[in-house]
């Protein structure tokens, strides 16, 4: 049994796919009782936040794939009570700006705490370090009817990542020995700049689409005015700022994980086609 934190996020949710394909029994844990989730998959209706939230869910449990921000400062008592009642090991989607800073140190500390949380718990640990997932984009979307993306930083370049990707290469970590007490930067295979995303974008969907630049508060105050918390614009424009003067990291870690290339942007842009009117 895989217990999923993070279930309904692009990730758990793949994740969930990919082990009901292999015959892996999976649990999903999550604070919506009316999520949608895979069929076939235990549910526990659960805020892994909450001190003791988990407690009695942890027999038959051999690992766990661990969303930081699911978990929050919770994660350290969590993981060391799942290890207590028999659970073998964790993989836990972290960030690249862990080794590779990016942003606001605030943020890439929230993941150190939750990897640290993970190396103290006695379990056997696996750090997914990720680039900017290819889902971030999806934001995109209500704006690609008037044929322009409007954003900061045309030219911030980072190689993201596919969701799927990075749920396969947490699927081997939790089921296939070999990658204890390892840590993997895991990209996409090309590095590529938001005017370049948006390109790809509209071939995928048949259409012409520019990327047109805003001045970064100009984004900040509309992103407000929205009505998102203050942390979404900071972690956004923080991280676009440092990867216009250099681009994020590219690894050939899923590849040599899963033993075929990471799947490209343009692929991912197809596969999503309907999300942006495609």
């Amino acid at each position: 049994m895989i217990v999923i934190i993070g279930a309904t996020g692009p990730v758990g949710r793949s994740a969930m796919e990919l082990l009901r394909e292999a015959g892996h029994a999976v649990t999903a844990v999550t604070r919506n009782p009316a999520a949608l989730l895979p069929e076939g998959v235990r549910v526990i209706n659960a805020d892994p936040s909450q001190p003791g939230s988990l407690d009695e869910h942890w027999e038959g449990v051999e690992g766990v794939l661990l969303s930081p921000r699911a978990a929050g400062p919770e994660a350290a008592n969590l993981l060391k009570t799942a290890a207590a009642q028999g659970v073998q090991r964790v993989a836990v989607i972290s960030s690249a700006t862990v080794v590779h800073p990016a942003g606001e140190p605030r943020f890439a500390a929230g993941f150190v705490a939750a990897e640290r949380a993970a190396e103290d718990s006695g379990l056997a640990w696996t750090h997914l370090r990720c680039t900017d997932f290819a889902t971030n984009t999806l934001a995109w979307a209500p704006q690609i009817p008037s044929g322009a993306v409007r954003g900061a930083y045309a030219k911030a370049a980072s190689s993201t990542i596919h969701e799927r990707d990075i749920a396969a290469v947490a699927v081997k970590a939790l089921t296939e020995s070999g990658h204890e007490h390892r840590s993997y930067v895991i990209t996409g295979p090309e590095s590529l700049t938001q005017t370049q995303k948006v390109r790809l974008i509209g071939e995928a969907i048949g259409r012409h689409l520019e990327f047109v630049e805003l001045a970064p508060e100009q984004v900040r105050a509309a992103m407000l005015a929205q009505g998102l918390p203050e942390e979404i614009p900071a972690r956004l424009l923080g991280s676009l700022a440092d990867f216009a003067r250099e681009a994020g990291p590219s690894t050939d870690a899923v590849e040599r994980v899963l033993g075929r290339p990471a799947s490209t942007f343009g692929q991912w842009a197809v596969e999503h086609a309907a999300a942006f009117g495609g």
